[in-house]
């Protein structure tokens, strides 16, 4: 698994900004404490603060991923995979979702694919997530739980669902087994 350290790009590109951390606070809604956990390493950000701090920064989100960009199509062959990358919105010990890009490097993009690893929470921990932008979410293998607002929809093998992020929302391990699923966030511009 990829130790996935997105504050130490956060916090170069920050400085080459010239932004400060308060201002980083100001203009992301994040509190100043979460944004220098964060940069520290110390705390494993959710995919609703590396959108905010994305929008803030004015990049997109897979900069915090990626190395380097294509400008011409990016093919992911199965055996190529990049390792694994964990969101939390807490610590690395809570972490339920392991991320693995498909569109690495490239430039210019406004969708993240990725292929999602659902595991079950430790001590039943579920954080939810809002972001500006949309989600489509394929059930690969397994069933998850998507709490949606106030809906509650079970999705198996197969199933999709597609809806706007900016909505309450988390992704859970059904029924405290694994699942895997294609997600692809949309952020606007």
């Amino acid at each position: 698994m990829n130790t996935f350290n997105a504050g130490s790009k956060i916090k170069e590109i920050r400085q080459l900004k010239n932004i400060s951390i308060d201002e980083l606070a100001s203009r992301s809604g994040l509190d100043i404490n979460q944004i220098e956990m964060i940069e520290s390493g110390s705390i494993m950000p959710s995919i609703a603060p590396i959108i905010k701090i994305a929008r803030a920064l004015s990049v997109r989100p897979g900069t915090f991923l990626d190395d380097e960009d294509t400008i011409g199509p990016i093919i992911t062959k199965s055996d190529e995979k990049t390792e694994g990358t964990s969101f939390s919105s807490t610590n690395i010990n809570n972490t339920n979702l392991s991320f693995f890009p498909l569109a690495n490097g490239k430039s210019g993009r406004h969708m993240e694919p990725f292929i999602i690893h659902v595991t079950p929470t430790k001590n039943n921990i579920e954080l939810s997530s809002t972001h500006e932008g949309e989600e489509f979410i394929y059930v690969i293998s397994g069933s998850i739980e998507i709490k949606y607002g106030n809906d509650t929809f079970i999705l198996n093998t197969g199933d999709s669902i597609y809806y706007d992020s900016i909505i309450n929302h988390k992704v859970i391990a059904a029924n405290q087994s694994s699942a895997t699923i294609l997600a692809v966030v949309y952020i606007p511009e």
